[in-house]
């Protein structure tokens, strides 16, 4: 099982990367949580998730609520298929900013 990461890439532009799992999602939530202090228009791009389940979903949830909370803005893109699939089983689907154009 690898690891997870969120890596800035700059400009509001993040990246996540790994395993969203119940083992790694306490860290990225720490990790993520700063990045959203100031507000702005944040981006993650979720190409680089190597797998995911629930506690995935949850910690995107986590992010939106904390970014909304300090008028930050936030996108997703790229999601995963096994993130839309918990996300529409949770009726979560509409709930999360997703984009798929890529950009």
């Amino acid at each position: 099982m690898s690891g997870a990461r969120l890596i800035d890439d700059g400009e509001g532009r993040l990246r996540l990367v790994g395993v969203l799992d119940f083992g790694t999602v306490t860290a990225l939530r720490a990790q993520g949580e700063p990045l959203f202090q100031t507000g702005g228009r944040f981006r993650i791009d979720l190409s680089g998730v190597e797998a995911a389940n629930s506690a995935g979903l949850a910690l995107l949830v986590e992010w939106l609520d904390i970014a909304r909370a300090r008028g930050a803005s936030l996108q997703f893109a790229n999601m995963p298929e096994s993130l839309t699939r918990i996300a529409a089983f949770s009726n979560l689907q509409d709930l999360l900013p997703v984009t798929t154009d890529g950009a």
